[in-house]
């Protein structure tokens, strides 16, 4: 039976966060492949260069608001700027430990974020995700 989601790309630098969410989304059956990086510039290449061999369009999103060099809100505003075809129809959430209720107002006016949500990933949270986006 084929998974509801291709590919995740989780775009957070901390490595432990990487490895619980990898295994999360291993362990739902819910996608076939996800793509790590550790950086809103990675991801920017990543999204970009379409022609490497482990590049697979991902469907969904996972953004970090707290990383260095570029943080998740300035992802996503170069993010925006990408052609149509590189963006597709991908799922956006925000995935973060930030408590502030003023990056949660600026993640809820942004259109390309679809959900803001605390850390960790959970089931529960990939469930959502798939009953509301990929049914």
């Amino acid at each position: 039976m084929p998974r509801p989601i291709h590919c995740i790309l989780l775009i957070d630098d901390d490595p432990d966060d990487n490895f619980i969410h990898q295994l999360i989304i291993d362990e739902s059956d819910q996608c076939d492949q996800v793509r790590v990086v550790t950086s809103g510039t990675q991801a920017l290449t990543y999204l970009q260069e379409t022609s490497h061999p482990e590049y697979s369009k991902p469907d969904v999103l996972f953004v970090d608001i707290n990383m260095p060099g570029m943080n998740g809100f300035e992802f996503l505003a170069e993010y925006q700027q990408l052609d149509a075809p590189l963006k597709g129809q991908v799922v956006v959430v925000m995935l973060t430990t930030s408590i502030s209720m003023l990056d949660r107002q600026r993640a809820n006016a942004l259109p390309e974020i679809n959900m803001f949500r605390s850390k960790p990933l959970t089931t529960t949270l990939l469930n959502e995700l798939v009953a509301t986006y990929f049914s």
